[in-house]
């Protein structure tokens, strides 16, 4: 797929699909729930406009709150975090970094992406959470729920960038 739209499209649903069907049902120690949906946002081109950043989180979001009965949840949490994508992706870009990268081990560097990956998946949870509970009489719960489900998201993403660029690498040299 050359089209960066086809290579969203298929991401995006292939990360619906996952969502939906496999880290939903996920629940490590009761706490634990991976969001892996906001990887979309995470593996943004640098240079993809404000707007079409914002529309792809909000799309996102919205998607996965009509498959998962979260009304308003994750749509909130992803445009936040597509929100704030570009200044913490500014961060973290290496100085040698082309204008237009999309963020990836490779580029960042696996602490910097790891980082990166954490920051935003901390926050879509952060949102997602305290949308959720709406109170803050629980805030233990719901800080160590905001926390765990950060790590295993983070896990995730870091998973299936080991696996994308792998196979990559893998195609190269045959």
């Amino acid at each position: 797929m050359n089209s960066p739209f086809l290579t969203r499209i298929a991401r995006f649903f292939i990360l619906l699909f996952l969502q939906v069907f496999v880290f939903n049902h996920i629940h490590l120690f009761g706490y634990a729930t991976p969001l892996a949906i906001g990887y979309m946002v995470i593996c943004m081109q640098r240079e993809t406009s404000r707007t079409s950043l914002l529309l792809w989180g909000f799309v996102t979001g919205l998607t996965y709150d009509l498959f998962s009965n979260t009304p308003g949840m994750a749509s909130a949490s992803c445009t936040l975090a597509a929100m704030i994508q570009p200044m913490l992706l500014n961060i973290f870009k290496p100085h040698d970094a082309a204008e237009n990268f999309t963020p990836s081990i490779t580029i960042l560097g696996f602490s910097s992406y790891t980082l990166y990956a954490f920051m935003l998946f901390f926050m879509i949870h952060a949102v997602f959470y305290l949308l959720d509970a709406c109170t803050l009489i629980n805030w233990q719960l719901t800080l160590l729920a905001m926390t765990s489900g950060a790590v295993l998201s983070t896990t995730i993403a870091v998973g299936i960038e080991l696996l994308v660029r792998t196979g990559r690498r893998t195609e190269l040299h045959s």
